[in-house]
């Protein structure tokens, strides 16, 4: 079996292969006070839940934005599971060809969904992460990856929004039927749902009229669903993006 994770400033999601099948994913906050030994019971929790043994992993792999945490989860896999931890990065083998001018600064991240993006999608493809922050990756015809805006997440826009503002508060993020909202809460639900709507179909015009070709269009992470659903465009949501490119990267790199 193998155990996937993929650390993200806000969640940490774990997944569970047997052979090429997902079986579970288990999400968690991400806490950088967090001990190594803490993580470990975590882990050992998920495992137990599913009446699966640690001793029947074979591997580990790890996406991460954040290192710290990178590490703790690196000692509590090996010492909870017994095996050693594959970490996306420099000297892993990725296939991806990514055209950025400094490719080490491409998230692990957004590298682990591009290559899942190109083997399960037609390209020219648009992979859009929606978590702590909007990115939206553009992949060209030839499967390269060039890059993409980055834009503030829905949370951690809502969230400055009502740190910042005495007089405005925290809402939910239903969509409401009016752009023109005419209360407090509508219009800070209109701004960030429709804003964050009009933002991604927009974006998604821009890069196609710079490509000059209709791409396919791929969105993942925790936003997704609240969002996506409301779009002009044709949009493909897949939860499972990054854990099934993990699983990708993950079978290249063995011997």
């Amino acid at each position: 079996m193998l155990l996937a994770v993929d650390i993200g400033n806000t969640n940490i999601k774990f997944g569970i292969f047997d052979g090429d099948e997902l079986k579970r994913t288990l999400t968690i906050s991400c806490d950088k006070n967090k001990t190594a030994d803490e993580y470990a019971v975590e882990i050992y929790s998920l495992i137990r839940v599913m009446g699966i043994h640690r001793t029947d992993f074979d591997g580990c792999i790890i996406s991460s934005v954040v290192p710290v945490v990178t590490a703790r989860i690196r000692v509590a896999v090996a010492d909870m599971l017994g095996v050693d931890s594959l970490i996306v990065g420099p000297g892993v083998k990725t296939g991806l060809n990514i055209r950025i001018e400094d490719p080490s600064q491409l998230g692990a991240d957004l590298v682990v969904a591009c290559v899942a993006a190109n083997a399960k999608y037609t390209a020219p493809c648009i992979v859009i992460s929606m978590g702590t922050a909007t990115v939206l990756c553009v992949i060209d015809k030839n499967k390269a990856m060039l890059g993409g805006p980055i834009a503030p997440g829905v949370m951690v826009s809502l969230n400055a929004l009502t740190g910042n503002a005495a007089l405005l508060y925290s809402v939910s993020l239903d969509a409401p039927k009016s752009v023109i909202g005419n209360n407090t809460d509508r219009s800070i639900r209109s701004g960030l749902v429709w804003g964050t709507v009009c933002m991604i179909d927009g974006m998604i015009d821009k890069i196609e009229q710079e490509l000059g070709e209709k791409c396919t269009v791929v969105a993942t992470g925790g936003m997704a669903k609240t969002i996506i659903k409301h779009c002009a465009h044709e949009i493909t949501i897949q939860d499972d993006l990054i854990m099934q490119g993990l699983k990708l990267i993950f079978d290249r790199n063995q011997k």
